[in-house]
C-alpha cells in the first residue's frame, strides 16, 4: 500500500512540475509530503534536502525520495552515492522525528547516445 502511494505521487508531482511549482507541503490525513525542503537538524547534515520526504504518521515512518536522471551507464553507482548521501538524514530523521525512515531513489533513465 505504502509504495503504491509512493508511486502515485511521485507521478503526480513529476507531471505537475512541467505547468507549475509544486506546493513546498500537502497534507492529506495522516500523510504529510514535502517537496524540495530542507530538514533542520540537531547535528549537522550536509545532504539535508531530498526532492520528497512523505511522512506516514499512523505507521510511523517516513520515506525519502530522491530523483535523479543518470546514463544507463552508471545507474548502480548512483544509486549507491544517493544512498550514501541520504544516509545521515535518514539516521537523525529516526531520531528527531521518531519515525522509522527509509530511503527511495528514483530513477527515470536515458539511454546513452553512443548506442
Amino acid at each position: 500500500m505504502q509504495l503504491v502511494a509512493v508511486v502515485v505521487i511521485i507521478i503526480i508531482i513529476i507531471q505537475m512540475a512541467h505547468t507549475h511549482m509544486p506546493k513546498p507541503v500537502y497534507e492529506e490525513g495522516d500523510v504529510t509530503v514535502l517537496c524540495n525542503q530542507a530538514v533542520h537538524t540537531d547535528r549537522e547534515v550536509t545532504a539535508n534536502k531530498p526532492d520528497i520526504i512523505i511522512k506516514y504518521k499512523k505507521e510511523k515512518t517516513c520515506t525519502l525520495i530522491d530523483v535523479a536522471i543518470p546514463t544507463d551507464r552508471n545507474v548502480v553507482q548512483k544509486k549507491a552515492e544517493k544512498k550514501l548521501k541520504y544516509k545521515s538524514l535518514c539516521i537523525e530523521i529516526q531520531r528527531m522525528w521518531n519515525l522509522k525512515c527509509n530511503f527511495l531513489p528514483v530513477f527515470a533513465c536515458v539511454p546513452s547516445a553512443t548506442e
